[in-house]
């Protein structure tokens, strides 16, 4: 399944997220893993020091390279125009490919104005094909987004049935901006995963209970970044399109929602000790 972006390409609805498996080995087998299972959309950042291992599964696949969609993002440290046009030629050599199919600002802090200029420099030049940010609160987007020339396709932020964003859709929709969820699972939280709104429709539909959250997630139109390194797992995640949830289950899943996320990118300092405790280069 495929969404329309509003810069008029299409992402695969479910990709296959990296965050915090190891390169040289891990990422590489995790990700072969996930294309042999489906996957079609492969979602990495320079922050997590794992593109390569991206790149070389990608590769290594048997796959064209149009038929897989690659995500990787800008890290903070390589903010402003200068820095952010070596950061994406990095990106691209570490993966190995001649496009990203998108590319983010990873986090709203700093030259984000600079930043953002590569980015739409680097699309017009067909380095990147859709580009858009990450963690962007209503209020950051509205600091920054209305002074962009070009309209992010996505914002990449914390999403799941217990935090689902409803004042920041309010922002997007509008825009045709997709939203795209990490940590899509509530990153594994009990409560989550035995709500009842949860495993009714999973014993219903013969479901496990992260299936039943991300084809809601699917359903609400936002695009999901499952991550796992157990082969198993990565081929249910993807095993959502055989079933679909009834107005009355989707809603009793919307209900869930607290309004709270386990990540505040509006806190005092946050950019601050990013950038000062995670350099991806001296």
């Amino acid at each position: 399944m495929n969404f329309t972006l509003n810069d008029g390409n299409n992402i695969p609805a479910v990709g296959f997220g990296v965050f915090m498996i190891p390169n040289d080995g891990p990422t590489y087998t995790a990700t072969l893993e996930a294309l042999k299972a489906g996957y079609r959309h492969i979602d990495t950042a320079a922050a997590y020091m794992n593109e390569s291992d991206v790149g070389k599964a990608v590769r290594d696949s048997g796959l064209k390279r149009e038929e897989v969609f690659i995500t990787s993002k800008l890290w903070l440290q390589d903010y402003g125009y200068d820095n952010a046009v070596k950061g994406i030629d990095t990106s691209l050599r570490n993966l190995g490919t001649e496009y990203i199919d998108m590319y983010l600002l990873h986090q709203p802090y700093g030259d984000v104005a600079g930043a953002w200029k590569a980015l739409e420099d680097a699309k017009a030049q067909g380095k990147i094909k859709s580009i858009g940010v990450s963690n962007m609160t209503p209020k950051i987007w509205n600091e920054f987004v209305p002074k962009f020339k070009t309209l992010p396709a996505v914002n990449q932020v914390e999403c799941n049935p217990f935090f689902q964003q409803k004042k920041l859709r309010a922002v997007l929709d509008p825009l045709n901006v997709r939203l795209e969820a990490w940590y899509p699972l509530g990153h594994g939280n009990n409560d989550l995963l035995t709500s009842p709104a949860i495993t009714a429709p999973a014993q219903k539909y013969g479901k496990n209970a992260g299936q039943v959250i991300l084809r809601f997630e699917v359903q609400e139109g936002f695009i999901v970044l499952p991550k796992s390194t157990n082969p198993e797992r990565i081929k249910g995640n993807l095993n959502i399109f055989d079933f679909s949830l009834t107005d009355d289950e989707m809603n009793a899943i919307r209900a869930l929602d607290t309004g709270k996320g386990s990540h505040d990118p509006e806190a005092t300092g946050v950019g601050e000790t990013l950038l000062k405790n995670y350099k991806i280069h001296d």
